[in-house]
Order: structure tokens, then sequence, then C-alpha cells
């Protein structure tokens, strides 16, 4: 499992069907994960989108689907230092989208237990961006509730991939729900 751009959970009952409707669109890799599936797709925003039609046509798809993630902005990691700098880098690319909107940061951790504080790592980036931010006279806001924006990374091992869900995908497409 390498070279992904796509995260998948899968509700239990159904993984083997969905990894296997989801090579349709991609090529997916299993992981050392429960129920996680990882994608490389050539165009993740995209697929999203294709993905989000599928499942109104689909009900099966729709039910079997917990969560999908983009992941256009992804890192290689070794330490818990090397993800902060390599994470910082990532959601920097976001900095224009996030100017005058509200959001958070929400990391979903497999692998590194003990090593990388999901909480303190979301509070780390939460300030980074708005710092970067505010300098760039674009001030934003933390807010949980009702957000405009989520950030949010993905980590599967020792690869991490981070995406920005806008609150209008989410409400569009269930699986695609930050939390």
């Amino acid at each position: 499992m390498h070279d992904w751009n796509v995260v998948v959970s899968v509700r239990s009952d159904c993984y083997q069907w969905v990894r296997q409707r989801l090579r349709e669109y991609a090529r997916v890799d299993r992981t050392d994960y429960y129920n996680i599936l990882a994608l490389r797709v050539a165009d993740p925003d995209a697929f999203i989108e294709e993905l989000c039609r599928a499942t109104v046509a689909d009900p099966r798809l729709r039910d079997c689907l917990a969560r999908a993630m983009p992941a256009p902005h992804t890192f290689l990691f070794q330490t818990a230092e090397e993800f902060e700098q390599r994470a910082r880098q990532a959601v920097a690319h976001f900095l224009p989208a996030l100017g005058g909107k509200t959001f958070y940061v929400r990391m979903h951790r497999r692998g590194f237990h003990g090593t990388l504080a999901s909480q303190k790592l979301e509070q780390l980036l939460d300030k980074y961006l708005l710092e970067g931010l505010a300098v760039a006279g674009t001030p934003g806001q933390v807010r949980f509730a009702d957000a405009d924006a989520v950030v949010v990374i993905e980590t599967v091992g020792q690869w991490a991939g981070v995406t920005l869900v806008t609150h209008e995908l989410w409400s569009r497409c269930p699986f695609a729900d930050p939390e």
C-alpha cells in the first residue's frame, strides 16, 4: 500500500463488495487497518463527486461507505517531528481557501499510537493556520459548530493525506463528513 490519494472507510459487512465496486474507478489497495482501503485515482476531487453521484444511484453503496476522503496532498513520515513539519507544509496549501472562513482541523489516525497525539496536532495546526491567515490579512476563525470547512488529515501507517472538505460537500455527500 503506497501512493494513494483517497482513503475509504467501509462498513464491515460490505468490505469485499465495496472493494470490488471501487475497482471500477480506481486502483484499490488493502491496508493493515480494519475496513480501510487506500485508492489511487487520477483526480481525487472529481472521484469524490463521481462517488457522490454513484451513491445516489446505488443505495447499497451509500449504506456501505462510512467515509471517503480525497487526499490531494500526501506525504511519508517516520517520526512525530517529521509529521508536524510535513503536515504544516500540506495544510498551508489551503490558506487561500480559508481566508475569512470558519474551519477546524480533524485528524483520523491509523497507526503511530502513542507517538502522534491527534488532538494536540489538530490544535497545533489550527493555530498554524490562524497565524498564516492573520499574516495574509484574511483572518479566519476556528469553529466546530457549522464550520465553513474542515481540514482533514488521514493517516494510514506512515503515510498521511490532507484535504479541505467544505460544508457544501459533506452536506451533499454524507460519506464525506469529516467526523
